[in-house]
């Protein structure tokens, strides 16, 4: 948990400028971005909010407040690898685009924010909408749309030297600077950050250097932009979790990973258990205004991806690595990538005086990337004799200077067209509809991980095309007093991920992973004056063949979906806020949600060793908490700030089984959630003015107030039996397992920050 920004009003309506320059950069992102008039559930986060949070933490926990949102950080306090989650779905069904580029990894469909560290600091806005949206470019969005729109040049030049440190070795330093426009056209922007974390989990830090740099030519109506940002990562891996019973023996910060016994018997950790990444990112963006009823956007944009991680791994069959048929070793091995993603996305924009707001827009875009495994070291190998004892045996196998024990090439090819229609018909009352067309054809081939009966390793190749039409539709009415309802029904579908074709590779029984349809239904009210603002917005999220987390991780440790068939997702967010008086500001949001799976079935172990399938009726879906609540409560006078926000989160199952334990071989259970957690945080900020420094502001932010003890996330894998009297039970089996992910206790961030 994470101070994050209040959820000030939750259907914000966009910023306005009389800037020409301001009205012209947010072409950039408004084809894909929802109005005040559009009938969907969104929240806008503006660059004033961003800052006042923007300390350390990664993006997810900064928007760690809004409604529905859910967030998770394998190192234990929001640096490092980081997960958010909005109405249960997880992050591989979220569309996150930055200036209207999709920034998901095309395979995986996940950002890994890590890669982008200390983004927020570039930014200029954020929208989040909730549920389908409106159509977008990228992949498919399942639960949430994130629109990202950078920082612009400044009007005058500008400088600006944050820098912020606390607990658990956490510190961060950022310098930007704008040129203002030079010659009354030109303008330069940069930024350059360094993060450092050690990680509240052992060993889990984080070293992130990243920058910012902006290029434009700037006209009364055209605008020209180059745009170059990177992120460097490297971090030691947190993300095995660990057990309660180890939590217990080796205390809540233990960490499994790259854990072994050295020659003389002793336990030891792999030093360099790291995962090591660099992306650079590419943007050319042309904004016109040929009237002023129709406007341009079209953006160029390349991405190149360059990384590996390193792992010491114990007891490894060596067949599965081409060395040895029948022995085993301890090793250490790379697992690396190369890729580019590269494409164009570009929108056509009309409005008139009379109600009527269309576009026309659409994307085309290209992945190419290489996946190759490598071992660096392979110790003394052996084989296990009748008795269970190991027997060492003579190497009779060596490594290859390119020992490569897979190697695969995956090509996408992603392309939508979309048009979108908003006509106000009479007092107030808008009409909205948005269709999509998207295509997308998926290759694979070369050599995977997984290995047949026969110890024969198994191809990956892979030749599928999807053809989507995802329609929307919805109404929007606005009456005098500030009252506005609306409702929209949209439809949606997604393919499925590089992860859901891998990990069935490794199923005894084959199975064929199915794209998704989401039929999405939103009613909402809201309500705005001076005073008072609030809202609530009831959706019933239908699916098919929805790809849910199961709660199991895979040999790489990323977690395993898998289709279910029928489930769905149903609830109701509200928000409030209120301004009694000047400078103070109370903002409340909570969901309540049912998030089921139909008919759920589970493979059941018989007596005979054989296996079966029961049913197991409707049941949770994993990750998906009923209830979630969001507090912040602000007060502001004479340049000193003081923000309490408090989060609650409900229990969620880690399984989609419907158990909430399973028995272990002793007779104890084991749990199989994550309990709820409420946590409170505490910022602290005084700005004041200098002769030659525009603002200064000191303060400290104090995470966890009240010290509790919870898990953002976990992992949970169990077997199913069949009891005497016919009921199902989960029980250990041998090889089912819970793991949790810690979160930090009581820590603090001092911050301070110059404006010139």
């Amino acid at each position: 948990m994470v101070l994050a920004l209040g959820t000030k009003t939750v259907f914000a309506v966009e910023e306005s400028d009389s800037a020409m320059s301001k009205w012209l950069s947010e072409l950039t992102v408004i084809s894909t971005r929802a109005g005040s008039n559009t009938p969907m559930a969104f929240t806008n986060v503006a660059e004033k909010e961003i800052e006042r949070v923007n300390f350390a933490k990664d993006v997810p926990f900064i928007l760690g407040s809004l409604p529905s949102v859910t967030t998770s950080s394998d190192a234990g306090m929001g640096v490092g690898y980081t997960g958010i989650h909005v109405r249960g779905t997880d992050p591989t069904r979220i569309n996150i685009t930055a200036n209207g580029v999709p920034v998901n990894d095309a395979e995986s469909s996940q950002l890994y924010w890590v890669n982008l560290a200390d983004f927020a600091s570039s930014l200029q806005s954020i929208q989040v909408q909730r549920g389908v949206g409106t159509s977008t470019n990228g992949a498919g969005a399942f639960g949430a749309t994130i629109n990202m729109l950078t920082k612009d040049v400044s009007p005058k030049s500008e400088a600006t030297i944050s820098l912020s440190g606390g607990s658990y070795g956490t510190h961060k330093e950022t310098i930007a600077f704008s040129s203002g426009l030079l010659a009354d056209h030109w303008g330069f922007l940069g930024r350059l950050s360094h993060i450092a974390s050690d990680g509240y989990i052992d060993r889990a830090m984080s070293r992130l250097n990243s920058y910012f740099l902006l290029a434009g030519y700037y006209a009364d109506n055209t605008q020209v932009k180059l745009l170059t940002f990177n992120g460097t990562e490297k971090t030691y891996m947190a993300w095995d979790y660990a057990s309660k019973a180890d939590m217990e023996k080796y205390g809540r910060t233990y960490n499994p990973s790259g854990k072994y016994t050295d020659a003389d018997g002793n336990t030891a950790y792999y030093s360099n258990q790291t995962d090591n990444y660099h992306q650079q990112n590419y943007q050319l963006i042309w904004n016109q205004r040929f009237s002023p009823s129709l406007t341009l956007n079209a953006t160029l944009h390349y991405t190149r991806g360059d990384g590996y991680y390193e792992q010491y791994k114990t007891d490894q069959k060596l067949y599965k690595y081409l060395i040895n048929t029948g022995l085993y070793a301890d090793l250490v091995r790379q697992k690396k990538m190369l890729n580019d993603f590269y494409g164009f996305v570009g929108s056509l924009n009309y409005t008139n005086r009379n109600g009527l707001s269309t576009m026309l827009g659409g994307a085309f875009n290209r992945y190419d990337g290489d996946h190759f495994g490598k071992v660096l070291w392979v110790g003394d190998q052996y084989y296990w004799d009748d008795d269970d004892n190991k027997v060492f045996s003579p190497s009779n196998g060596t490594l290859s200077a390119d020992n490569r024990y897979y190697d695969n090439n995956a090509k996408k090819t992603d392309g939508n067209i979309y048009a979108k229609f908003n006509y106000t018909l009479r007092n107030g009352l808008s009409m909205f509809a948005d269709v999509q067309y998207r295509h997308v054809n998926y290759k694979m081939s070369g050599s995977s991980q997984e290995f047949d009966g026969d110890h024969r390793q198994l191809p990956i190749e892979l030749n599928r095309k999807y053809d989507f039409f995802n329609p929307k539709v919805g109404l929007s009415y606005s009456w005098n007093g500030g009252h506005t309802t609306y409702a929209s029904f949209a439809v949606a579908h997604k393919e499925p991920t590089r992860n859901d074709f891998e990990d069935m590779l490794a199923e005894s029984v084959a199975v064929d992973p199915q794209a998704e349809r989401l039929n999405d239904l939103e009613v909402g009210y809201r309500f705005q004056n001076g005073l008072i603002s609030a809202g609530a917005n009831f959706y019933y999220m239908d699916y098919d063949n929805q790809f849910v987390l199961t709660g199991a991780q895979d040999a790489n440790g990323e977690m395993v979906a898998r289709n279910i068939k029928d489930s769905y997702r149903m609830g109701v967010e509200l928000t409030f806020g209120l301004r009694p008086f000047r400078g103070f500001q109370w903002d409340l949001n909570a969901t309540l949600s049912r998030n089921c799976a139909r008919n759920m079935e589970v493979t059941v172990i018989n007596e005979d060793w054989s296996e079966s399938t029961a049913n197991v009726g409707t049941t949770r879906l994993a990750y998906s908490p009923g209830f979630i609540l969001n507090n912040t409560l602000s007060y502001e006078i004479a340049g000193f700030r003081a923000t309490l926000l408090s989060h609650y989160v409900s229990e969620q199952s880690m399984t989609n089984s419907g158990f909430k334990s399973y028995l272990e071989d002793d007779g104890s259970r084991t749990d199989a959630v994550l309990k709820p957690a409420f946590v409170s945080d505490l910022d602290l900020s005084y700005g004041f003015s200098l002769k030659h420094v525009k603002n200064i502001t000191l303060g400290v932010t104090v995470y966890n107030l009240f010290n509790k003890k919870y898990e953002s996330n976990g992992s949970c894998s169990m077997n199913f039996r069949r009891t005497q009297d016919g009921t199902i039970e989960a029980y250990n089996g041998g090889w089912a397992w819970a793991t949790f992910s810690a979160q930090a206790p009581i820590h603090f961030l001092a911050h301070l920050t110059l404006k010139f």
